[in-house]
C-alpha cells in the first residue's frame, strides 16, 4: 500500500485541529474549576471561623447551664433565704440557658456537616483539576510532536549533544513535577499538621484539672505523634525538591545531604570534591544530585557498609562521579541481565537516568568486596 505525504499531512493537520480544540475546552474547564475551588475555600475559611466561635459558644453554655442548675437546686432548697421571685428568676435562667444550648448545639452539628461537606467538595475539585492539567500538559507534548517536522525530529534524534538535551527536559520535566508536589504538601497538609499542634498545645492548657488527666495525656501523645508526622513530611518535602538544589548549588547541597546521610544511618561518609567547580544547567545538577541520592540509599538498603566515598571531579566539559562503599558487594552479571531482584533495581534506574545525559557509568563489584560506581557525564561547558 502507498501513502502519500499530502494524505499524511492533511491526517496530522486535522488531528492537530482536533486537540487544539480540545486543549481550548480543557483550559475553560481549567478557569472554571479554579474559580469554584476559589469561591469553596472562601466559603470553607468562613464555615471554619464560624464553626470554631460555636464551638466555643456550646462550651461556654454548658458551663453557664450547669452553674444555673445548681443555683436552681440551691434556691428551691432554702426556703427562708430565698422567695418565690428568686426561685422564678433562677428557673427562668436555667430554662433559657437549655433552649440556648440546644439551639448552639445544632448550630454546631450543621456547621460540622457543612464543614466536612465542603472540605470533600475541595478534595473533589483539586482532584479534577490536577487531572484536567495533566491531560493538558500531556496534549501540548502531542500538539508540539505533531506540529514538527518530521525531518528536524531526525536531524535532532542523529545529534549527541542534542539527544542529551532532551534528556535533560525529561529530567526537567521530573524535576518541576516534584518541586510542585513538594510546593503542594507544604501549602497543604503540612501546613494543617501545624496548625492542629498549636491547636493541641492550647487544649492541654486549657484542660488542668485531675479529672481530665487521661485525656491530657491522649493530648500529648497526640501533639507527640503530629510533630513525628510533620518533621517526616519536611523531610519528604525535601528529598522531593531540595530548595538549596536552586538557592545554593549542587556541592552545598550535597554536602548538606552527606552529612544528614551519615547522621540517619550511622555509616561514616566522606565526601570531596576535586577540580575547579563550576555551575551547571539546572536540570543537569539535579540529575547529578538525584544520582548521588539513589547511589547512596541503595548502599544503605542493600550493602550495609560502614563506610561510602563520595567524590565529584569537575573537568573540562566532564564531570566525573565516583561512589565507592565496603559493603557487601553482588555479581555483576545479574545487573547486566536486568534480573527481577528487586535490590538491583535502583541500579537499573541510575544506569538508565545516566544514558539519558548521553554519559557512561561503570560497576565494580564482587561478593564480599565492596562496590564502585563510576560515572561520566558530558556538560558542555568549557573550562
Amino acid at each position: 500500500m502507498e501513502f502519500h505525504a499530502d494524505a499524511i499531512d492533511h491526517v496530522i493537520k486535522n488531528a492537530t485541529s482536533v486537540m487544539e480544540n480540545s486543549k481550548y475546552q480543557i483550559f475553560e474547564i481549567l478557569d472554571t474549576s479554579r474559580s469554584e475551588l476559589l469561591s469553596l475555600n472562601t466559603e470553607l475559611e468562613l464555615v471554619l471561623r464560624e464553626t470554631t466561635e460555636t464551638i466555643e459558644k456550646v462550651d461556654q453554655l454548658e458551663v453557664s447551664y450547669r452553674s444555673s442548675r445548681i443555683r436552681l437546686t440551691e434556691v428551691s432548697r432554702d426556703f427562708v433565704r430565698y422567695n418565690e421571685e428568686d426561685i422564678k428568676q433562677a428557673y427562668e435562667r436555667a430554662t433559657q440557658l437549655q433552649l440556648d444550648l440546644m439551639i448552639y448545639r445544632e448550630k454546631e452539628m450543621y456547621l460540622k456537616a457543612r464543614r466536612d461537606d465542603l472540605q470533600k467538595r475541595v478534595k473533589n475539585v483539586e482532584s479534577s483539576i490536577e487531572r484536567a492539567e495533566t491531560i493538558g500538559s500531556q496534549m501540548g507534548v502531542v500538539l508540539e510532536y505533531l506540529s514538527g517536522e518530521l525531518n528536524q525530529v531526525t536531524r535532532i534524534l542523529e545529534s549527541a549533544k542534542n539527544r542529551q538535551l532532551i534528556g535533560l527536559k525529561i529530567i526537567l520535566a521530573q524535576e518541576e513535577e516534584r518541586k510542585r508536589i513538594s510546593r503542594e504538601i507544604h501549602d497543604g497538609p503540612a501546613q494543617l499538621l501545624a496548625n492542629l499542634v498549636l491547636r493541641t498545645e492550647i487544649v492541654e492548657r486549657m484542660i488542668t484539672k485531675q479529672e481530665y488527666k487521661m485525656v491530657q495525656d491522649e493530648i500529648v501523645d497526640l501533639k507527640g505523634q503530629v510533630r513525628s508526622s510533620l518533621e517526616e513530611m519536611r523531610k519528604v518535602i525535601f528529598n522531593l525538591r531540595p530548595m538549596a538544589l536552586d538557592d545554593l548549588g549542587l556541592i552545598p547541597t550535597l554536602r548538606k545531604y552527606v552529612q544528614d546521610f551519615e547522621n540517619k544511618t550511622r555509616i561514616r561518609t566522606i565526601f570531596e570534591t576535586r577540580g575547579k567547580e563550576y555551575r551547571l544547567t539546572s536540570a543537569m545538577e539535579a540529575a547529578i544530585y538525584r544520582l548521588v541520592q539513589e547511589a547512596l540509599t541503595n548502599a544503605s538498603k542493600h550493602a550495609y557498609p560502614t563506610y561510602v566515598t563520595v567524590i565529584i571531579t569537575f573537568q573540562s566539559q566532564m564531570v566525573k562521579l565516583i561512589v565507592e562503599d565496603n559493603g557487601r558487594g553482588f555479581k555483576l552479571d545479574m545487573i547486566e541481565q536486568k534480573t527481577k531482584d528487586h535490590t538491583h533495581f535502583g541500579l537499573i534506574g541510575m544506569r538508565e537516568r545516566v544514558e539519558l545525559l548521553e554519559g557512561r557509568m561503570e560497576i565494580e563489584s564482587a561478593e564480599n568486596q565492596g562496590t564502585k560506581i563510576v560515572i561520566h557525564i558530558p556538560t558542555n561547558v568549557e573550562k
